[in-house]
Formats: structure tokens, sequence, C-alpha cells
């Protein structure tokens, strides 16, 4: 990829369309916190792509002055898939929700983290349907009352770090709809690591499941209720910063500095590059207080790497250098 001669701001990205989201949505918060990481990337606009699917958070690409589809629900990976693969060059992001990516869109959405195409992906997890009003979707809680479970949703939700684990996934992020410093660092990250980085957003709902993450989020608690790690620091959180987790046998415990002798060398520190997922898993499952931060990055060969190394191979094993080649290699005979 060239090298970027110009310097944008976060004004560069925003489009001329009139954003149309109800007032109060974090995904404003989302879209100023992406506007304002792309100028820090070092990417033209021009070889930027949002593709998204259907929903609220896929208007997305309208809202950026880059490049963009509005594919179809569920899709959006399928599509971006043939982007990235038709042209290495581009820097090309999904745009999607819980709906979207892990219900009609689950068997593309497994399927891209297990390839490791060099690509992004940011979910807006609310928890809910919103743009069809108010169904429970693949991550609402059990018992949530909604359009389609007046009585309570009976069915168990997905936890989208420990699906991105199962599927293989190198890069796992998550981060609070409200924190923009903390998602503008995480795109960053994202953007920089060479694979299929997954970046899960606690996105509000104001009209549909409204503080459905106040208890991690709420300003008030939050510094008690949010762990964000960092590659090779130390697991410190807390308004005081003396909260601390260490390992105790094969679980997670929560200590305060300071007390019981609990000194800062008893924390674990975070390593997000280790190939073992397993505490990458146990960090995602933490839920007293909930991690956030990039979990998990571990670097491996891209989809992209194997296929132009077979190709290479290929070629340099073939007889055939052109498709007259192969069609005039055997038996022939011409028909007058």
């Amino acid at each position: 990829m060239e090298a970027l001669t110009e310097k944008y701001s976060y004004k560069d990205f925003a489009s001329d369309q009139e954003v149309r989201w109800c007032p109060g949505c974090d995904d404003y918060v989302i879209l100023r916190a992406m506007q304002k990481a792309l100028p820090e990337i070092g990417v033209s606009r021009e070889n930027i792509v949002f593709v998204s699917g259907i929903g609220c958070s896929s208007r997305f690409p309208y809202y950026m002055n880059t490049y963009g589809i509005h594919s179809i629900h569920g899709r959006a990976p399928a599509v971006a898939t043939g982007v990235k693969l038709a042209n290495e060059n581009l820097s090309v992001w999904i745009i999607t929700g819980d709906g979207d990516s892990m219900a009609i869109g689950g068997n593309h959405f497994i399927h891209l983290l297990r390839r490791n195409i060099n690509l992004n992906i940011v979910l807006f997890n609310n928890e809910i349907y919103g743009l069809t009003k108010g169904q429970f979707s693949p991550t609402s809680s059990v018992g949530l009352k909604t359009k389609s479970s007046p009585y309570g949703n009976e069915q168990p939700p997905f936890s989208a770090g420990e699906l991105a684990l199962g599927a293989r996934g190198k890069f796992y992020a998550r981060v609070a709809g409200n924190n923009p410093k903390e998602m503008e660092d995480i795109f960053i990250q994202s953007e920089q690591f060479k694979g299929t980085a997954l970046i899960e957003v606690l996105q509000n709902c104001v009209i549909f499941n409204n503080g459905c993450f106040s208890k991690y989020t709420d300003k008030n608690n939050k510094e008690n209720q949010q762990l964000y790690v960092e590659h090779g620091k130390p697991m410190i959180f807390g308004k005081e910063k003396n909260k601390g987790i260490r390992l105790k046998g094969l679980q997670l415990e929560v200590v305060t500095i300071g007390e019981n002798g609990v000194t800062e060398n008893d924390l674990l520190v975070h390593d997000a590059k280790i190939e073992d997922p397993t505490l990458h898993l146990m960090l995602i499952r933490l839920s007293a207080p909930i991690v956030t931060g990039v979990i998990r990055a571990v670097t491996s060969t891209t989809l992209e790497d194997s296929m132009n190394e077979v190709t290479e191979n290929v070629k340099k094993s073939s007889h055939f250098n052109s498709v007259d080649d192969l069609f005039f290699s055997g038996e022939t005979y011409e028909v007058n």
C-alpha cells in the first residue's frame, strides 16, 4: 500500500449525509471514534471500504466519506471477503450488529474468523433487534421481555468473544459504547493487526433495550466494574486503582492491593499474544468486573498469505504457462 502523502482530520471522513440514529444512541459515539481513528492509520480514503449488512448499525457506510457497500442481511462478511481478496491493499471494515452477525449471518461470521482474512469487524452489540422494533436477538439475556418474547426470552445468549475463540479467532477486543477514547485506540490497533480483528462494542439501544450494560458503563461505577487490559501490563482497575486480578487455582480472583499482603507483583500481567486461549477465555467470561480492551491479538498466517503461497508453488511446478498450453498438452485433433 502506498504511503499516505496528506494528513487527514476526522472531518475528512464525515460524509454529507444526515446522520439518522435515535438521539442518545451510542452509534454516534462509534461513528465519531472511527472518524477520529482513521486519520491515524495512514491509509488514503480511496483505499478504505466499509461493508455493512442490515440493521441500525448498517447505515454506517453512508456516514463515512470513503467507499462503502450496504449489502444484505448477514452477508457482509461474504461481500467483504470478496472485496479484500480482490484487492489486498484495501483497508476493509465490516459494520454489523448482534442479530446481523450471529443470527442470519452466523455461518458467514464464524467462517470469516476461521479463515483469518486481513480485515476488521466492528460488532455493535445492543442485545436486541433495534431496526425492526425490539425483538430478542442471539445475545439477549434470558428473561428479557421483548416484542417477540412477551413472557421473557427463554433462549440462552451467545457470547461474541467465546464464539470468536471457538472459531479460532486471532484478535478479539471489547469496549463500552460510551468510551470513545478507548474505542479509537482499539480501532487503530485492529487495523495494525494482520488478520481478522473482531471488536465488540457494548452499544446501548436507548429505545428498545435501554440500560442493558449500565451496570458496567454508568459513569458513577464504570471504573469499578470495568477492567481495561493492555498487553504487558498488570490487571489493575477501580476508581482508586487498587483492585486487581490474580489467578487462584483455575479461577480469576479479584483482590485489593494492600490487603492480606497482596502487592502488585501478585497480579496477573496481561498477555494478548499468547497462542493458548485459556487466559483469554477466562477474561472474556469474567463478569465482575467485565474485561474490556484488546483481549486477544495472536499473529498467524492470513488466508491471503496462504493462497498466495499455494499459487506461487503451483506456478513454479506447473508445466503450463497459459490456458493454451493446457489445452494443447495432450492428444489433440482438428475438425475440418
